[in-house]
């Protein structure tokens, strides 16, 4: 059987929407498309030719003012110059055109420096002439309503909404369109002193992993506040930590105080007895949380010291004395670990030692934990 003549068969439309601010493209009249593919409708400038004639007359003054640089220079080094190429040399260059020749004849001769100095280059081009831009005495008058219609934000653009569309100028928000996003490349970094890559992202662009990633964060043991009691003037507080081990080898951590005048601490306001012995922190495994039967390991942790401990995870405690009645309270401390390097530099010395080497690590650490009660 034909199909019905009067039945209407549903096509598929495809506008765009933002599901942060509901802008879709059909708040600014632009046309659904039938693909989701290729590009959108983009409004016209008005101003477009101007501007292009603007562009390109501005870039012969350029290049005219360039060509007369180089013909002083070169004015100015004549007395130096061979009799071969003197200043008649250069005029009869200039009005014959000789200089493409000679230099076909002689590759680097040094008739090259002059063969871009013809006068031929600026008059064969057709010079461009713009118009003057002329004030207009008579401007459209405001409406009526201009300054008695209430002010609805939502509806006006910002002075950064604005100005990020230099060539609209967008006044309300029904006039705003989507915008070419900037170009952004990938960089990888290497270390200056042994010449090892430390970031390397993928080749792919729409790709964020990276083939090598080797910043600190993923080395240096990771501190945070688990919990902070009331903190008040000149009274001794209890202050639980996290110490987390990045890495998959048993860390050894010790906390250290600041010394009598550390330049680092300066923005401490209360002091900080940290643990006097050495922190162990067992290392990093990802299919540890997701086995059960995993017996945990043995460290024989001090309970006034150590609060819990979950794979390369580890409560500490430490005390606190606020010693200013108001303000934030901020803590220094210094946090010494062990590191082994265990990427080879691409340059070995002869007298290094290709091994894993240990080193010990120290780091300025500072918390603020948040302001003095009363």
């Amino acid at each position: 059987l034909p199909d019905d003549p009067a039945k209407t068969t549903m096509k598929k439309a495809y506008y765009l929407a933002c599901g942060f601010c509901r802008w879709t493209s059909r708040d600014v009249g632009m046309a659904d498309k039938s693909v989701a593919s290729g590009g959108w409708q983009e409004p016209e400038n008005p101003h477009t030719q101007r501007i292009n004639k603007l562009v390109e007359y501005y870039q012969q003054l350029a290049q005219k003012e360039k060509i007369e640089r180089d013909r002083k220079k070169l004015v100015r080094r004549r007395n130096y110059m061979p009799l071969a190429f003197s200043q008649h040399t250069i005029h009869v260059v200039d009005k014959y055109g000789l200089g493409t020749r000679l230099q076909r004849q002689r590759p680097g001769a040094p008739i090259s420096a002059l063969a871009g100095l013809s006068l031929k280059e600026g008059e064969d081009q057709k010079e461009i002439k713009i118009e003057p831009a002329d004030a207009v005495e008579e401007v459209e008058p405001l409406p009526e309503d201009y300054y008695t219609r209430p002010i609805n934000l939502t509806e006006v653009t910002t002075l950064r909404q604005r100005l990020l569309q230099p060539d609209f100028q967008p006044i309300c928000a029904s006039q705003l369109y989507p915008r070419h996003k900037h170009l952004l490349i990938k960089r990888s970094l290497r270390c200056r002193k042994c010449e090892h890559n430390l970031s390397k992202p993928e080749f792919n662009p729409t790709s964020i992993k990276f083939k090598i990633q080797l910043v600190a964060v993923n080395y240096i043991p990771e501190v945070r506040i688990m919990s902070i009691p009331n903190l008040r003037y000149m009274k001794e507080s209890q202050v639980l930590l996290t110490l987390t081990n990045p890495v998959e080898n048993i860390t050894h951590v010790t906390l250290l105080e600041c010394e009598e005048g550390d330049p680092d601490n300066i923005n401490s306001t209360a002091k900080v007895a940290v643990p006097p012995k050495e922190l162990i922190l067992a290392g990093k495994d990802a299919a540890a949380e997701y086995d059960e039967l995993a017996e945990p390991q043995d460290f024989q942790d001090d309970p006034d010291v150590i609060a819990f401990r979950k794979a390369n995870k580890v409560g500490v405690f430490i005390k606190v004395t606020p010693q200013k009645e108001e303000g934030e309270v901020t803590v220094s401390f210094k946090m010494k670990h062990e590191f082994k390097n265990l990427a080879a530099p691409i340059r070995p010395s002869e007298d290094s030692d290709h091994t894993s080497e240990v080193i010990w690590l120290t780091h300025h650490v500072e918390l603020s934990l948040g302001p003095v009660l009363p």
